[in-house]
């Protein structure tokens, strides 16, 4: 099941890659840090969720070329629950190239901050968006999360996307240059 916020990741992707002429794919260049792979996790591609569970995604509703992409935004969310582990495949389009700082994880945290897991990134990443997986063990009793990029040099800020866990609805937060706290009432 995807749930877009107002239009596709597919849309987006197909939007950024005819405005730039450059195909974009989920993987990582051969940056200086290592190759593809090197981040300690999986990539993952529109469709490869797997079989059974529930599976949600979100893209966020500000077009690219109105991003700050000196921050980590998070473009697009997409997981699947199995039990209280839940697989998230995140998007996040920051510019890696020409500055000492890039987009170095992603978390996903309870709406008071408190973290529940975190996708370390070791690289930067000339491929924009790109997509990176992890799993996340999430408590029963939450339904709501944040999900939050972070940039090596400037830390929090630009977009943030909050996911219903039980409806699969999800929200795109503008932070701006800082970490916006959220509320129940933020979820969608």
């Amino acid at each position: 099941m995807r749930t877009p916020l107002s239009t596709s990741r597919r849309e987006l992707l197909a939007g950024l890659a005819g405005a730039s002429g450059i195909g974009l794919f989920a993987g990582c260049s051969g940056g200086s840090e290592g190759a593809e792979g090197d981040d300690g996790g999986s990539t993952a591609e529109p469709g490869d969720e797997g079989d059974g569970g529930s599976t949600a995604s979100a893209t966020g509703a500000t077009p690219a070329s109105e991003l700050d992409l000196r921050e980590a935004n998070v473009v697009d969310v997409a997981f699947e629950a199995d039990g209280e582990s839940y697989t998230f495949d995140v998007a996040l389009h920051h510019d890696d190239d020409g500055e000492d700082g890039y987009a170095n994880w992603w978390q996903v945290e309870r709406l008071d901050g408190t973290r529940l897991g975190r996708r370390e990134l070791l690289h930067a990443h000339s491929r924009q968006p790109f997509t990176r997986s992890d799993t996340v063990e999430i408590p029963s009793d939450v339904s709501c999360v944040v999900v939050r990029g972070h940039d090596r040099t400037h830390g929090y800020g630009g977009r943030a996307v909050l996911v219903n866990l039980e409806s699969g609805a999800a929200r795109a937060v503008e932070q701006g240059p800082d970490r916006r706290p959220v509320d129940e009432s933020d979820c969608p």
